[in-house]
């Protein structure tokens, strides 16, 4: 369980870390993001960008445990 942690700790620091360098190749901004926007309120759900790093963790989760 711990060694879980560390893995997942590091990996959160290294997408905060790479987020500004990600937005600017179009990590958040994909094809099937969901925005809706009205007068007051922007909806913004990242639906794609989701499938995107969920698949990403679970390879480098696979790999880390192989």
């Amino acid at each position: 369980m711990a060694r879980f942690l560390v893995v997942l700790g590091l990996v959160l620091l290294a997408a905060g870390l790479l987020w500004p360098y990600l937005s600017q190749i179009g990590l958040g901004r994909l094809p099937g993001d969901i925005v809706i926007q009205r007068e007051n309120v922007t909806f913004y759900f990242p639906l794609m960008t989701c499938l995107l790093l969920s698949v990403l963790f679970s390879l480098v989760f696979w790999l880390v445990n192989r």
